[in-house]
């Protein structure tokens, strides 16, 4: 038994501190020296998807104090909501606005989508005019952030960096150059990995989210050895209590 006191102790020291150097936490950007400078940024106008809320709003230069106007100013969420109002995009792509009918709505712009309802009313209105927004623009942020889940986006513009803010932060168990987005394209899932410690992260199609998308934040080695230590932790107590029971043994029995 003292031959197994001698050897259980290095043990318990070697797993207590084994695999307990830290990873390097990234930074975000860490490649941008210059003092100052600007990089240029392209905005994609994102299109209209199935199962979008959308805000319509006419306006005309009618003479009769605006009750023209009104007429076609109807709110039809559809959604059986009273917290979110406005034209639900059905499964078929289409919207049903006032007066006009069914409207294809899925795969345009919203410019592009005002555009075909002011054509629509020029026999109708004087001098429409027609706004279209997206009341229902959300992401989901998964994995290592501080809050995970998802977020609505009130302006309908976001960065992933922004996204990145608003869900409290990378933890210090996430990897910022392994971050995936996962996108619906048209009825397929599009994925793209972006790395947040780079500048090459604002040249990426993925800077500017659109509506819908998935962010997850991996997890990184600390996340793995965090697990580890736990595990070592309970197998360090327990050769401790062997440990114990050999001295006190080797104690009592001489």
């Amino acid at each position: 038994m003292k031959i197994l006191s001698i050897v259980v102790l290095p043990i318990i020291v070697i797993t207590l501190f084994t695999s307990c150097k830290p990873q390097r936490a990234l930074g975000y950007v860490e490649d941008l020296t210059d003092s100052s400078g600007s990089i240029p940024l392209t905005y994609p106008e994102p299109s209209i998807q199935k199962g979008d809320i959308l805000s319509i709003i006419v306006y005309s230069e009618a003479l009769d104090g605006g009750q023209t106007d009104r007429l076609y100013n109807q709110i039809n969420a559809g959604t059986g909501s009273s917290t979110t109002q406005g034209y639900l995009v059905d499964n078929d792509g289409y919207i049903q606005y006032p007066r006009v009918g069914k409207l294809k709505a899925d795969g345009l712009t919203k410019p592009q989508l005002a555009q075909e309802i002011r054509k629509k009313l020029e026999a109708e209105l004087a001098n429409p005019s027609v706004s279209v927004r997206l009341v229902n623009f959300k992401i989901t942020m998964m994995g290592e952030v501080a809050r995970a889940g998802p977020i609505t986006i009130p302006n309908e513009k976001v960065t992933i960096l922004e996204a990145v803010g608003l869900a409290g932060d990378v933890t210090i168990y996430g990897k910022k150059d392994d971050v995936i987005v996962f996108r619906d394209v048209d009825g397929a899932v599009e994925y793209g990995k972006v790395d947040l410690s780079s500048k090459a992260i604002f040249e990426s199609p993925y800077y500017f989210l659109r509506q819908n998308d998935v962010v997850l934040i991996n997890p990184n080695k600390n996340k793995a050895r965090l697990s580890e230590q736990v595990f070592n932790q309970r197998l360090g107590i327990a050769f401790s209590i062997i440990n114990m029971i050999a001295l006190l043994y080797n104690v009592f029995s001489q």
